[in-house]
């Protein structure tokens, strides 16, 4: 691939996104942090996400969401849509397995990760360079992140299938190479792990010949997170608590799931604090969850518009914030939690933040 062919590419697919109605977050920018555990997406604009902005990342994401996992991806490359709820990944378009090495103990001691999930060698075949000796690299890139971050388990991925079918030979001998060199490292004592990415799409789920459809980052996605969930500790464990009750100060009632639904769109409503399960509800410094269910702007919501519970996305309309005020603020639409009066059965809604009497909550027991 020409460097400016696929600057040109990413360019058109992040205006064509942009006007969707959507929101791309090019290149380097500011790290975003929840506190979780440190993960950090490695390789090239398959990580990057290059034709479908953010990647296999989005569906990762939201998977670990779901799934009650506290997760801060890391790096200091930022891009995908609001439906991505954390940004950061070392994803470079173009580079192969020894650019990354110059510069990986850099990242790393800059991000501390606790893991590290590694995709890398395609553009080795694609710029057809040193293609016999890329196996040797990957292994050299392998103990210098082990060195540098020895208390990382790291996912070393086989590369995705590519269209050309020399190159998708060149790329199945490269990957016949990687589980015996992950054995290696194990045997060494090394928390090294092997993804058999290859068999998780086929050329079918490519768009360009090289890139991954969303359906194909998906897949990638899937594959991705089963791998963390089988290894203790490497995304840390669900967040499992019972909740705590959440006591609007004017009113001095519970936000309370009635009737303990979990039918998605149900609209949460304030009732005399009784400590059941359906006004308990488990903060994981992102998602407001009840019942399993996650409390959810509605898409598009303006001022008045309905709070409810949803199945859990991870998307920025699930994500909420505590203010030092008392608010509970929605990070995509920007509207406070309020209830409309005091009396059991009042309805919550979302209004423009204005720190009124119904916008204030405590936390309880």
């Amino acid at each position: 691939m020409s460097r400016i062919r696929r600057w040109l590419s990413t360019a058109i697919l992040i205006t064509a996104f942009a006007a969707a109605g959507g929101v791309a977050f090019p290149g380097a920018a500011s790290a975003e942090s929840n506190g979780g555990v440190r993960v950090m997406p490695l390789g090239d604009s398959i990580t990057e996400g290059t034709q479908v902005p953010g990647g296999y990342r989005i569906g990762l994401w939201q998977r670990m969401a779901a799934g009650g996992y506290r997760v801060d991806l890391v790096g200091s490359q930022f891009n995908g849509p609001s439906s991505l709820g954390d940004h950061d990944h070392e994803g470079h378009p173009g580079w192969r397995i020894d650019q990354i090495d110059a510069n990986i103990a850099g990242w790393l001691r800059n991000t501390t990760p606790r893991t590290v999930l590694l995709h890398i060698g395609t553009n080795d075949i694609l710029q057809n360079y040193n293609v016999g000796g890329a196996p040797a690299r990957l292994s050299s890139l392998v103990d210098r992140i082990t060195s540098t971050a020895p208390n990382a388990d790291v996912f070393v991925a086989s590369i995705i299938p590519l269209s050309n079918s020399g190159q998708n030979n060149a790329a199945r001998t490269f990957n016949a190479t990687i589980p015996g060199m992950v054995q290696s490292k194990v045997s060494a004592g090394k928390r090294v792990h092997f993804v058999d990415m290859y068999s998780a799409l086929t050329t079918g789920d490519l768009i360009d010949g090289v890139h991954p459809t969303a359906g194909g980052y998906d897949k990638m996605a899937a594959t991705w997170y089963a791998a963390l969930r089988s290894v203790q500790g490497s995304i840390g464990d669900p967040v499992t608590g019972t909740g705590q009750s959440l006591v609007g100060i004017a009113s001095g009632r519970c936000l309370d799931v009635p009737g303990s639904s979990t039918t998605n769109g149900t609209q949460p409503i304030i009732w005399s604090c009784s400590g059941a399960t359906n006004q308990r509800w488990a903060y994981d410094g992102q998602t407001l969850k009840a019942l399993g269910k996650c409390l959810d702007s509605p898409t598009g919501a303006t001022s008045g518009s309905k709070a409810q519970l949803w199945d859990c996305s991870g998307a920025a309309n699930q994500r909420w914030a505590f203010t030092s005020g008392g608010t509970i603020r929605n990070a995509q639409s920007g509207l406070c939690v309020e209830a409309g009066g005091t009396a059991n059965g009042t309805v919550v809604t979302l209004r423009t933040c204005t720190n009124a009497a119904g916008q204030l909550w405590n936390r309880g027991s």
